[in-house]
């Protein structure tokens, strides 16, 4: 059916909550379930949801979808499969749409695969984190990294053409040269994208309790990993489009991008954010209120648990720090003509002091960070806009 050019793009997020081991470093909304009962009825509540937001869509068009988690793949192709045609169902995903599911390599075989990809998944992030069995251990990671060299030859067998990685930097055991063998071993398989991300340690996480005793990278080693990074994954052929983000020729993810270009997404699922007819809406991050919620008739519950209006001051606050994660950074046009405000007066003499430094560029058309910049980035954005967010991220 052709849809109508009148529509408007909408990304798609659906939250899986559910993970086969919790990694130690995490505070994501996961949890090991307790028999089938729980995933069952998650399945059904999201198609409910799903089925509760299917008028207001209409007039959009789906042209990006995510399965974040916890671990999407754990899940077992009949639940997946329910998900995306109630998907299919309830909102028009355009033909080209990208269709991305984590995985973890310990959840996942060629026949499962093949079903996601015939059923219209067309990306793959793949949970890897790293090389090294030691440092593979000490995150908790629940898999080898023969595992996910074994999984990522099934996805290619499967029929993915889109695979991503995610990789983890100043980790526990990790050195500057276990780290480079780990991006050694990872480019030589050729995946598509790869995300690169520092830990951070949450509170509330094993890894919290015991972060006097983990055995740390330094600072300067961190930095040092990140630089070298970007540089060896430049030389073969992986270009920085976001500060943590790097993609072959046209392999960026799209999905992401709506997150940074502050585009429209609704976010289903428990602890999901939606960014959403100018307002930022989330659901609750306890799963048993989201199921009752969506499933009992009448009830009190509250599965929107925030919601805000943005105003014109929040919105230019909110394009400047995703905006200048990305390293095309803030197109100073684009900016006057969205909001019709000079970048230069508000924002540009700000960053100025920081070029100097070599932390920031400049040219007649954007602002931008340079990979020390890049690096520093939540300080010099603290000292600039009043806005103290994150960026939406999600782990498998």
């Amino acid at each position: 059916m052709l849809l109508s050019k009148q529509k408007k793009p909408l990304g798609l997020y659906i939250h899986i909550p559910f993970c086969k081991s919790k990694c130690e470093y995490c505070d994501f909304c996961s949890f090991v379930p307790n028999g089938t009962s729980v995933i069952e009825h998650y399945t059904d509540a999201l198609i409910l949801q799903m089925e509760d937001w299917a008028d207001r869509c209409r007039s959009y068009e789906i042209d990006s979808v995510f399965f974040g988690g916890g671990t999407p793949t754990f899940l077992d192709s009949k639940h997946l499969l329910r998900i995306l045609n109630a998907m299919y169902d309830n909102f028009h995903v355009t033909k080209k749409a990208e269709i991305t599911v984590e995985c973890n390599p310990a959840t996942a075989d060629f026949k499962s695969l093949r079903r996601l990809r015939r059923a219209g998944v067309n990306r793959l992030s793949l949970g890897l984190q790293s090389a090294n069995e030691n440092e593979l251990a000490a995150l908790g990671r629940i898999h080898s990294f023969k595992d996910f060299q074994n999984s990522y030859e099934d996805a290619r067998r499967a029929g993915f053409e889109n695979i991503s990685v995610d990789l983890m930097y100043g980790i526990p055991e990790q050195t500057e040269k276990s780290f480079a063998h780990t991006l050694s071993a990872v480019t030589s398989l050729g995946p598509d994208h790869i995300s690169l991300y520092a830990l951070k340690i949450e509170n509330n996480t094993p890894f919290a309790q015991k972060k006097d005793t983990l055995n740390l990278p330094d600072d300067d080693a961190v930095y040092n990993m990140y630089v070298k990074a970007v540089q060896y994954l430049a030389a073969k052929g992986y270009d920085r489009y976001e500060i943590s983000n790097f993609a072959k020729q046209g392999a960026a993810c799209l999905h992401n991008l709506k997150y940074w270009h502050c585009d429209e997404y609704l976010g289903l699922g428990a602890s999901a954010h939606s960014y959403f007819g100018g307002e930022r809406f989330a659901t609750t991050r306890r799963v048993k209120d989201y199921i009752d919620g969506m499933e009992i008739i009448n009830n009190d519950i509250k599965v929107v648990v925030e919601s805000d209006k943005i105003d014109s001051h929040e919105s230019m606050e909110e394009y400047v720090m995703l905006g200048m994660r990305l390293d095309e950074g803030v197109n100073i046009h684009d900016f006057e003509q969205r909001f019709g405000v000079s970048f230069v007066e508000k924002y540009g003499k700000l960053l100025d002091e920081y070029i100097d430094d070599g932390f920031v560029k400049k040219d007649d058309e954007s602002y931008s960070f340079t990979t020390d910049g890049m690096f520093v980035s939540n300080f010099i954005l603290s000292s600039v806009l009043d806005l103290d967010s994150d960026s939406p991220d999600s782990e498998n």
